[in-house]
């Protein structure tokens, strides 16, 4: 697989459409090589015809942890070495919590949440051997607040964010850099294409009933935002979280200003907690 001298080589989850496929073409037209997974293999055929042994396509189930790590193995096998692993594959169920069904728990957090841990255990012995790499997931804004009607997708997302907090201090003692990618509202399918519940009468007319915002409104724009996550990966020092898109930004800053305010004023309360110094 011939390439540039510069060029690196990816692994994608998720590649099918949104900002996994933007992922694909937009490194493959920067001359890398990319291996990408998706459940549907053939929705990169067009790709595969224009770039040839640069895009290497596996079938994935992220949810299938045997057929996962299969697949990691073959990857890195056939490649020798990933130096960008990015995590994507994900989708969102608009529900309040009281109406989701048992079943979308546990597909949506078998999908979003424990195929991204079980994706960073498998692809974490792999770069450690090869003295390094980084490894992004696509995490949101999603991950410091929260909206009515949404709070599976929350789940998901403030879960990794935990995970990936820990893992990264497991793993920077062998030249791994993790990166959780933060973006605002972007102008993809991902809001057609998820889920919806309709509230159920208590509901009605209340925080949880709101109308969806069209996609043309919102922020930001889905090659900007790869554009973006392109430029950390490479880098010389890619940030342990990216905050991409002004309505990210702001949103978080005042949820975390908020969160911290909320801590600040509990300083006295706090210390009544501890243990009493035992008396001499």
């Amino acid at each position: 697989m011939d390439t540039t001298p510069n060029s690196k080589t990816w692994f994608v989850t998720g590649a099918s459409r949104g900002m996994g496929r933007e992922l694909v073409e937009q490194v493959l037209a920067r001359g890398d090589r990319v291996a990408a997974t998706l459940r549907r293999p053939e929705q990169l055929d067009d790709l595969a015809a224009r770039h040839g042994e640069r895009l290497w396509v596996r079938a994935l189930d992220v949810t299938d942890t045997a057929q996962l790590r299969a697949v990691v193995d073959e990857a890195f096998a056939a490649f020798g070495r990933i130096d960008v692993v990015v995590s994507n594959a994900g989708y969102g169920v608009f529900a309040t919590a009281e109406d989701l069904t048992d079943a979308q728990i546990d597909r949506m957090i078998a999908t979003n949440l424990t195929g991204s841990i079980q994706l960073a255990r498998a692809v974490v012995p792999h770069l450690r051997a090869q003295g390094g790499g980084r490894l992004l997931q696509l995490s949101s804004m999603g991950g410091h607040l929260a909206f009515p009607a949404f709070s599976l997708y929350h789940t998901t997302k403030w879960a990794i964010e935990g995970f990936f907090e820990a893992l990264a201090e497991e793993v920077a003692p062998f030249g791994i850099d993790t990166t959780l990618i933060e973006p605002g509202m972007v102008r993809t399918g991902f809001f057609d294409a998820a889920d919806r519940v309709p509230v159920s009468a208590p509901y009605r007319g209340g925080p949880a009933d709101q109308e969806p915002i069209p996609v043309s409104e919102m922020t930001n724009s889905q090659e900007n935002t790869i554009a973006a996550v392109v430029r950390a990966a490479v880098s010389a020092h890619p940030p342990r979280r990216l905050v991409l898109g002004s309505d990210a930004w702001q949103l978080m800053t005042t949820a975390l200003r908020q969160r911290l305010a909320d801590v600040e004023s509990q300083h006295a309360n706090a210390a009544t907690a501890d243990a009493v110094p035992a008396r001499r």
